[in-house]
């Protein structure tokens, strides 16, 4: 895996020189995972950044907290790792991050200018005011786009963590179950499956198989809210459940989306029609899913459903995935984007009725060059427990 990530950086490196920039300053914690391997728990919200320089040639610099640094040492394959505490003074971060640039030197530095936190960026703004200031992320989301055999791999496996996650709570329903139970169930399960793919040495050891965040489940009326929460609610005769696993998959930095709905002892006609007409526009968009296929027109496919059974056209029916929860390109009016054979998308059928309920179906694959592959094959079809 080191080699991995080792390549991936030479390859960064190498498009930096492409444009000119003669260092990356990279702050996201997606980026600097999906490059130099490691990841942190004392974050920017804490005041504590760590960051990667990567400049267009030579070795690269990981700066992190002190109190992080031998875990960072162990993950990563950069060897230059530099620690960094409080209080202000020469072994500050401002002051690490400075002598590693050079000082105050004319330069061109890359940011990730969306996801570069404000601490950075005014420090840089002031301490290295000769320099210049290029935007790197559309080098990184291009080079993401299309995964490697071994990113696939890890996705399957988090596909099948998904799996047991939605085996765990489906087997909780039932009426009076408060939804939380619920979430406890699913939770429980999917750490279980993903410890079997773990083990303590190397790398897997700073690996949690703990599935945390809180679980996107709703029932009844409240289906309608789509992200609301588990909550203290008790499931009853004649309640859509609906379960939501994007943001709690989340294996190896690698996210997926997922997503099913159940009935608890029975369901009316209305709203099994309603179920349908999502796994049918699912399905459609699915079936144009296909190296050389159009973004936007899959998403058409599954509107052109949609539209004919009387609902409003949808927004979005998909959205890469990958280590970060949103990746570039996404299934939606206006991205043209060309798939390609490893590009990997979160593809969704869906619709609410405000008010009243929410159906909603999803599945994670991987565009092949034929077609594409299910990370989360399970059946959908209409279920009541």
């Amino acid at each position: 895996m080191k080699n991995t990530l080792k390549a991936r950086t030479e390859r960064f490196q190498t498009r930096l020189a492409d444009n000119n920039i003669d260092v990356a300053v990279l702050t996201d914690e997606d980026s600097i995972s999906w490059l130099a391997g490691f990841w942190g728990y004392l974050g920017i919200e804490f005041g504590r950044p760590s960051m990667m320089l990567v400049p267009k040639d030579g070795d690269p610099i990981v700066i992190t907290p002190l109190m992080e640094s031998d875990m960072v040492k162990a993950m990563t394959w950069v060897e230059d790792v530099r620690s960094w505490e409080d209080p202000r003074g020469a072994s500050h971060w401002d002051e690490i991050l400075s002598s590693a640039l050079g000082g105050n030197s004319a330069k061109t530095i890359g940011l990730e200018k969306l996801k570069t936190p404000a601490l950075i960026s005014a420090h840089l703004d002031t301490s290295h005011s000769a320099s210049k200031f290029a935007d790197v992320s559309a080098i990184l989301t291009h080079m993401r786009m299309i995964k490697s055999a071994e990113e696939i791999e890890i996705m399957r496996q988090a596909g099948q963590i998904a799996i047991a996650m939605l085996e765990g709570g489906r087997s909780a329903l039932g009426e009076g179950v408060p939804e939380y139970e619920v979430a406890l169930a699913i939770i429980n399960a999917g750490t279980r499956k993903a410890a079997g793919f773990l083990t303590d040495a190397g790398l897997d050891a700073f690996i949690s198989p703990t599935v945390h965040n809180l679980q996107v489940l709703q029932s009844g009326a409240d289906t309608a809210m789509v992200h609301r929460r588990s909550s203290v609610k008790t499931l009853k005769h004649g309640d859509p459940v609906y379960m939501c696993f994007c943001g709690m998959v989340n294996f190896r930095q690698y996210k997926l989306g997922f997503d099913r709905e159940y009935f608890i002892g029975s369901c009316t006609d209305e709203e099994a029609k309603t179920y349908e007409v999502c796994i049918a526009a699912q399905k459609a968009a699915l079936d144009a899913v296909r190296p050389g296929a159009i973004a936007e027109d899959v998403h058409e496919a599954a509107n052109e459903v949609y539209r004919s059974a009387g609902f409003s056209p949808g927004y979005r029916t998909g959205r890469a995935i990958g280590i970060s929860n949103l990746e570039s390109p996404e299934l939606k009016t206006g991205d043209r984007s060309v798939l390609q054979a490893g590009m990997t998308f979160a593809v969704d059928g869906g619709i609410t009725v405000p008010g009243k309920y929410g159906a909603r179906v999803g599945d994670s694959i991987v565009v092949t060059e034929d077609g594409f592959e299910f990370f989360t094959p399970y059946p959908k079809e209409l279920s009541i427990v």
